[in-house]
């Protein structure tokens, strides 16, 4: 039988009134019933497109899709690729795995709300490339403070040394006109407390997620969130410096939290009601400590502490951006309507934060600390 004629066949027995869905049992009973030459690699895979829908059906493109091998999802790429059996069993079930197989599946299970996306992606997981640029930012981080902690023989509050302000990679309002200070100033942290908090969620939360979501998503996510945390700054605290790479680190938090309440059901993480508010409990007391240093320093300062804005930016863009992104982890960003939305406000954010670094100073008469 031609694919046409199928394809009619199809959708004239199991879609008479054009609904767009079609039951995947009554569709594997027309199959064996018609003898039909559809590849039982493809069959196992519509049983799995089933597996989200709760009335156990599929849209009808889907099926299309599916038959004519097309390319449009990780599921559909797999029949195109090597057309692969997905096991029926549910991922847990899986038994006699090495220690990084088991660390794929707790990674699946950590981050994928679906387990036919987890079952695809610990099939299709490849150890190359690694997940290069949470390890890269996080032992960057840890070189810098070392450095400097080791040149001033400081390790907690090294703000507060006027040798540290003096860094080329600290944001100061005072040297706006170097672009390079928006985006350096994550490499720089307050003390030996700040760095140990971001490193540990950008290993623990951050290294999973590019793991599953890839470094070009994972790096604009956390770039877009320090980024914003250096121009809300600008924006709401003015004579404050900025330093730590918080924006970017509640960008990915923020995010990976929102994704996991909006799909509450379906993840499959242990104890994961239990983990959430232990995190809100500890991005809280980080945001207040913040707080706390920049209106109450414990030592005298010559001048403004670091803001704490940069947290705040950047859950605001994981929330609203990330989500978007992490939504799907195999479906094409340019393909979601709600990407575009999100990256023009973005995009607008940018535009009014540069106009209001370049102009509104000098307009409103800021009294800006002097440089270090």
């Amino acid at each position: 039988m031609e694919r046409s004629s199928l394809l009619q066949l199809i959708q004239e027995q199991l879609d008479p009134d054009n609904t767009g869905y079609i039951g995947v049992e009554t569709f594997a009973s027309l199959v064996h019933s018609h003898e039909l030459p559809l590849d039982p690699a493809k069959l196992e895979m519509l049983f799995a497109l089933a597996q989200s829908n709760d009335e156990g059906q599929i849209c009808y493109q889907e099926l299309v899709d599916l038959i004519n091998s097309k390319r449009s999802s990780s599921f559909k790429r797999a029949i195109a690729n090597g057309q692969r059996t997905l096991p029926q069993d549910v991922l847990l079930d899986e038994a006699g795995l090495g220690f990084y197989k088991r660390f794929v599946r707790y990674v699946a299970y950590e981050i994928l709300p679906c387990e036919m996306d987890r079952r695809w992606y610990f099939y299709q997981h490849r150890p190359c490339p690694p997940p290069l640029f949470m390890a890269t930012v996080t032992l960057t981080q840890i070189i810098v403070f070392l450095c400097y902690g080791a040149r001033m023989n400081k390790w907690v509050l090294q703000t507060y040394h006027p040798e540290y302000m003096k860094s080329p990679l600290i944001y100061h309002p005072g040297h706006r006109a170097r672009a390079w200070r928006f985006l350096t100033y994550m490499f720089m942290h307050v003390g030996l407390e700040q760095l140990g908090f971001n490193a540990l969620l950008q290993l623990m939360i951050g290294v999973p997620l590019e793991m599953v979501h890839g470094i070009l998503r994972i790096s604009f996510l956390y770039l877009a969130g320090v980024l914003a945390g250096s121009l809300t700054v600008s924006i709401t605290d003015m004579r404050a410096p900025l330093v730590g790479g918080s924006g970017g680190v509640y960008a990915l938090c923020s995010a990976h939290m929102a994704n996991v309440v909006m799909n509450w059901a379906g993840m499959r993480c242990p104890y994961k009601l239990l983990r959430m508010i232990l995190a809100l409990v500890c991005m809280s007391s980080e945001v207040g400590r913040a707080v706390w240093l920049r209106f109450s320093p414990p030592l005298p300062a010559s001048g403004p502490q670091p803001s704490f804005m940069a947290h705040l930016a950047g859950a605001v863009v994981g929330i609203s951006m990330g989500l978007t992104i992490l939504r799907s982890y195999e479906e094409n960003l340019h393909d979601q309507c709600g990407w575009w939305v999100m990256l023009l406000s973005y995009a607008t954010f940018l535009a009014f934060a540069i106009f209001w670094n370049v102009f509104a100073y000098d307009l409103l008469g800021v009294q800006i600390p002097p440089p270090p």
